[in-house]
């Protein structure tokens, strides 16, 4: 009986279960020419080396061919007559070496060692970037989130990261051959380790204003990551997209600077607003706007917000000038998370700044701003995010990864389509909706153009001379 592999199962081509396997790197066929193996299509599981080999009727080994599988190779799937998959059982016997790389071809299922080393990661960045902040508070916090820290607390938090990165890269380094994410957990430990620890001393109270907000960019990794990586494995959209996937680098990098930089970008956005458009308000309409409940305010700032970013954001893709700032968000060739942080600064100062004008001039208050804030952050993120969720009943209502994946597409269609960012009435309203019934085939730009690939030349990029 023919026999195929499939997840962690050997089931024969009707799908009648035979066994479950533990995570074995063998596969068996007695009998079949090791050619005919490959030729077939065997499920290589994506390991990165290893052996094909033919056995006989006994199960010993009649001939083999060692193979090099990298970059997440996996075997073909073909069908055979009537439907059934004509793929032969294969033995693939490899023993992988020890190795550093961001590009995996292990499994990343449970288990394996990858989550484990992804947590420590990210644990390692984050505890190194909070002892950091214990060094230079007055340099690397944000005052408005510096007073809301208990050191006590805080000394317990980076603590616990501390030694949970270092546990968890431990077991990652144990069950697996490629080093990288265990690497990075426990460097960036053993760094924060050798900086201090939990135990750096603070003196006094800091009352400095910081340009910089390492503090928040920790927050932001550890609160983003423990949402939507999850998210991302457990109802993928595309679910052979990796967590490191290409260019993944360069969002990081803008995820990264984009935090840091909060307190800049929070002056550059928020001042014009409140000097050249502090004639614009009408007193009446302010105190009665900020008299507004909650449960009307942050509704009505939505629709407000959304509907002047509309227009900003159209205004980015119509105009020729403006365009390449904005061409640079297009550039993302996979969708995920991550990826809805890859905006120029100028893009970022120019869209927030101009979006803040009716909310300042209308009076919304303080509560209702921040609420805004912390919706449209998470809103922005989860449409790019690589989930699959549709929410079809809502989707004239309410912006979502659906929709929002359309304006990403790299079909003719598509191009010009679904700007806005919390609601699509505003599309409807101006005819620029487009939401067929299935996923994008493909996102980026739809003429590549001159895109460079790093982020310091991404950021120089809208600034070049062009013909």
């Amino acid at each position: 009986m023919m026999a195929v592999k499939r997840g962690w199962r050997n089931v024969d081509t009707n799908g009648t279960r035979l066994a479950t396997w533990p995570p074995l790197r063998t596969f068996s066929a007695p009998g079949v020419p090791v050619a005919a193996l490959l030729d077939d299509g065997v499920s290589l599981y994506n390991y990165p080396t290893g052996i094909v080999s033919e056995l006989d009727g006994s199960g010993a080994v009649v001939s083999s061919m060692s193979m090099e599988f990298g970059g997440g190779a996996r075997g073909f799937n073909r069908r055979g007559a009537g439907g059934r998959r004509a793929v032969r059982t294969a033995v693939w016997s490899g023993t992988m070496t020890p190795h550093l790389s961001m590009q995996t071809s292990e499994p990343t299922s449970f288990g394996h060692g990858f989550v484990s080393g992804l947590l420590s990661a990210i644990l390692g960045i984050a505890g190194l970037g909070a002892v950091l902040c214990l060094h230079f508070p007055e340099y690397l916090t944000q005052a408005d989130l510096r007073a809301m820290y208990s050191l006590g607390y805080l000394r317990a938090a980076i603590h616990v990261t501390l030694v949970a990165s270092f546990l968890l890269g431990t077991v990652s380094a144990f069950l697996r051959a490629n080093k990288m994410l265990a690497l990075i957990g426990i460097g960036f430990t053993l760094a924060a380790a050798l900086l201090g620890g939990s135990g750096v001393p603070v003196e006094g109270a800091v009352s400095r204003r910081s340009w910089l907000g390492l503090d928040f960019f920790v927050l932001n990794l550890l609160l983003y990551s423990a949402v939507f990586i999850p998210l991302e494995r457990l109802f993928a959209l595309r679910a052979s997209q990796h967590v490191f996937r290409r260019q993944w680098l360069v969002d990081l990098t803008y995820f990264f600077v984009n935090s840091l930089l909060i307190e800049v970008l929070a002056i550059l956005t928020l001042t014009p607003a409140l000097i050249f458009f502090d004639w614009a308000r009408v007193p009446w309409v302010s105190a009665t706007v900020a008299s507004l409940p909650l449960i009307l305010a942050v509704p009505a700032l939505l629709l407000a917000a959304d509907f002047t970013q509309y227009w900003i954001h159209r205004m980015f893709h119509a105009v020729p000038w403006l365009w390449p700032f904005h061409a640079i968000h297009h550039s993302a060739e996979e969708m995920d998370w991550l990826a809805g942080s890859r905006l120029h600064l100028v893009d970022v100062v120019v869209t927030r700044g101009l979006v803040y004008v009716p909310i300042f001039v209308l009076g919304f208050s303080r509560t209702a701003l921040a609420l805004y804030v912390f919706i449209v952050a998470a809103q922005a993120t989860f449409i790019h995010a690589n989930v699959r969720w549709t929410f079809r009943p809502l989707h004239k209502v309410l912006a979502t990864p659906g929709f929002h994946h359309w304006h990403h597409a790299a079909e003719r269609d598509a191009i010009d389509k679904n700007f806005a960012v919390h609601t699509p009435i505003w599309d409807i309203l101006f005819g620029t909706y487009y939401y067929p019934d299935r996923w994008p085939s493909a996102y980026g730009l739809h003429s590549r153009g001159d895109m460079p690939a790093r982020w310091t030349a991404q950021l120089l990029y809208p600034f070049r001379r062009r013909r």
